[in-house]
């Protein structure tokens, strides 16, 4: 059984990637190589060959690729090279020296890594703010985003939820990260207490959560209780084929801003999954990669 760390000169391996059972420090959760963009030093996760595939996390205490995506990778790597790096601000990546963060800074910083790893063209998938990153990419270039994967995700004035809320004022503790990831699945038994262990330690590096805030700042006056996505009327502006995946039960990002974003990208399908909550990718784990490889043409 392999083990990989940031700053390795080796790929993770597709035969690697097909072994779910790949060792894990908590105390150290970069697995896999980096690579620098936007002049950061930026870790990401590769594996498979062909086609390009990019997936972007979503944001939250503790999150990184590696949380959202290691589930997924063997399997879509399979059929594509898969690409999936830590946004900056998160996971493993190097911390900004202003730690400041935006929507126009991410977008640079995704294509300067698309440029960085050979893949100047490729659908991307998105979950949650991934996907919000996603859109706005598509909309500064829709030739470097060839297909868009949208899951969990939404646009516009976006109500701040309750696990959006507690992960604004997160105070640093175990028990207040495992209430807010509780919140996240349809099943709270998909969260295990290893999950809390890694996330938790992610969470409370040294500027760990300066751009989750940028994303969610902790809410004064009630009016001010809204997440800032692309609003919806510039989404009609997407020509880019594109799928929306989401949970019917979710309590992070409701439903109905799903079908706002569906609504708004005409060449758009949308798919929701019944007692399913935010984590499409882990509580219906086998539907998603079978659309996501069909959508993208790696199911042929």
């Amino acid at each position: 059984m392999k083990r990989f760390r940031a700053g390795s000169t080796q790929p993770w391996s597709e035969a690697s990637a097909v072994d779910q059972s790949i060792s894990f420090d908590p105390a150290d959760p970069a697995v896999g190589r980096t690579v620098v963009a936007a002049g950061l030093r930026t870790h990401y996760l590769e594996a498979g060959s062909g086609e390009p595939l990019v997936l972007l996390h979503g944001s939250g205490p503790g999150v990184s690729a590696w949380e959202n995506w290691a589930g997924v990778i063997p399997d879509l790597s399979r059929r594509r090279r898969v690409l999936a790096p830590d946004i900056p601000g998160f996971g493993a990546t190097e911390r900004k020296p202003d730690g400041e963060y935006g929507m126009a800074f991410w977008v640079d910083h995704l294509f300067a890594f698309m440029d960085a790893v050979g893949a100047t063209g490729a659908p991307v998938v998105g979950n949650s703010f991934g996907g919000m990153l996603a859109m706005a990419a598509s909309l500064r270039d829709s030739r470097r985003i060839e297909r868009l994967v949208l899951m969990g995700s939404a646009a516009g004035d976006v109500p701040m939820s309750e696990a959006h809320q507690l992960a604004a004022r997160y105070d640093g503790s175990r028990g207040e990260l495992e209430r807010i990831l509780s919140l996240f699945p349809f099943d709270p038994a998909l969260l295990t207490p290893e999950m809390v262990d890694r996330r938790y330690a992610a969470s409370v590096r040294p500027g760990s959560q300066q751009a989750t805030h940028k994303i969610a700042p902790a809410p004064g006056k009630e009016s001010e209780a809204v997440i800032k996505a692309t609003p919806e009327a510039e989404l009609a502006a997407i020509e880019t084929p594109t799928l929306i995946l989401h949970g019917r039960d979710d309590k992070v990002l409701p439903v109905e801003l799903a079908i706002r974003v569906h609504r708004a990208i005409k060449p758009s399908q949308l798919h929701t999954f019944g007692n399913c909550g935010h984590w499409v990718q882990l509580e219906r784990r086998d539907e998603f990669v079978a659309q996501v490889l069909e959508f993208v043409g790696g199911g042929r």
